[in-house]
């Protein structure tokens, strides 16, 4: 990624796009999900995370997945998308190389296209979602429809399922 500011290309990139949202600013010590939502009094069931995975396995090859806090990741369907019988969550590290962005505060917006988004239905079914805004400090509140209508993203089903519930 270039030195330009991810942040600031994410919001170029709504302008471009004539896209309705709202940026929010956050203390960059709350930017993680749990603390975000809990301090900002935002439902964990619209904080959808843009997590990058990665194959483990052959030539490099990466990808966006966007899954709600309250939901984890299907293995399965993230090797089927990457077609590798191995793969994992980027690191942190690799996580700045492919996006410029640091992890809680990764956007689908200003990345490079040819990196595909992967977007949980349960994410893209919602009205409204807060993703990373680019930074730490930034969030956006905007509709899933925005981020689906992007020419590399796709809508997959059974991409996450929910947290099982609590015993006792």
């Amino acid at each position: 990624m270039t030195g330009t500011d991810p942040a600031q290309l994410a919001l170029d990139h709504l302008t471009r796009l004539g896209a309705e949202y709202e940026a929010m600013d956050c203390d960059p010590a709350l930017a993680d999900t749990a603390a975000f939502c809990a301090h900002y009094d935002v439902p964990l069931g619209h904080s959808a995370n843009a997590i990058i995975v990665k194959r483990k396995r052959g030539e490099a090859r990466f990808g966006v997945v966007l899954v709600l806090a309250t939901h984890r990741v299907n293995n399965k369907a993230i090797r089927k998308l990457l077609e590798t019988s191995k793969a994992s969550f980027a690191s942190a590290d690799e996580t700045i190389e492919q996006t410029g962005m640091m992890i809680g505060g990764v956007t689908p917006f200003g990345l490079r296209e040819d990196l595909p988004i992967w977007i949980d239905a349960a994410v893209a079914a919602l009205d409204w979602c807060i993703v990373g805004g680019g930074s730490r400090s930034l969030k956006l509140r905007i509709a899933p429809s925005v981020i689906a209508d992007l020419p590399n993203a796709a809508v997959i089903e059974e991409l996450a399922a929910p947290f099982p519930a609590p015993a006792g």
